[in-house]
Formats: C-alpha cells, structure tokens, sequence
C-alpha cells in the first residue's frame, strides 16, 4: 500500500441501475472516467468489481454519500453506505465515504458542455460524477472548499 498522498483511489457513484467509477492518483490529484458497473438494484456484479480491482490494485475505495440539503441521510445513503462497506468486506481495501450533492447536476452540465444530448439512460454520466466525487475528495484533502 502507498504512502497517503501517493495513494491510487477508485472513486464510485452509487446508483441503482449503473455505478459510476473513477481513478485518480492522489499525488498528481487527477482523476478520469471509467466505463460504469452495470447494477441490479444496487448490486454491481462483484466478478466486474473484482476485475477493476485486480487491475488497478487500489489503495483506497472513496464513495459518494448522497445527502439531503439539510445533511440529513436518506434511503441512497443508508444502501451507498451499504455498498461501500462491501467494497471493505470484499477487499479489504479502507473506503471513504464523500458528500456527493450536485455532482450528478454538475456532472450533466459538463456533459451538456460536450454536446450530450439529454438521454441519461442511454448515455450515462454516471462516471464523470464519479470524476466530480473524487477530485471533491482531493480538493477536501488538501484542505480546498468543496466544489
């Protein structure tokens, strides 16, 4: 495992239908997309999960925690907890769960941006949210405001 702030992370958007993913390294705080897990109500395929991992060996899992406006905790945080502490469970890789609101609406701004042309289901952002999660979680650890 690499030092903190050498760290390979996996970031993940939880959703019900797709979870978004995201790499990034710590040292460079850079982040990219990744094709998203297709889900089952929640539940990714763990063989894919498992792939993702053996590939790219993480040192940290990070997990956007889906709040409501007033910080309190709704049924999607009780499940992303849920699935991050999976992610523990399964590979005994630490997980950090991060405030994610807004990165979904930020995440179709950008896409928006690109020229997406509105269809979410079929053109997910899903990963770019996951890139908007984890570049949060690099600017809160450098002590920067979140986005």
């Amino acid at each position: 495992m690499a030092d903190a702030g050498a760290r390979l992370i996996l970031a993940f958007d939880f959703g019900t239908r797709r979870i978004g993913v995201a790499v990034g390294n710590e040292l460079l705080a850079s982040a990219r997309e990744l094709a998203p897990l297709p889900a089952r109500d929640g539940i990714p395929d763990w063989a894919e999960v498992a792939r993702l991992v053996d590939e790219w060996r993480p040192d940290l899992f990070v997990v956007g925690l889906p709040l409501n406006m007033d910080d309190s905790e709704s049924v999607m945080s009780t499940r992303a907890r849920k699935f991050g502490k999976r992610l523990f469970g399964r590979f005994g890789v630490p997980c950090e769960m991060v405030d994610e609101r807004g990165s979904t609406r930020e995440a179709k701004a950008i896409a928006r941006e690109g020229g997406h042309r509105g269809n979410y289901r079929q053109e997910s952002v899903d990963g770019i949210a996951a890139v908007l999660i984890l570049e949060g979680w690099f600017a809160r650890a450098e002590g920067l405001p979140p986005r």
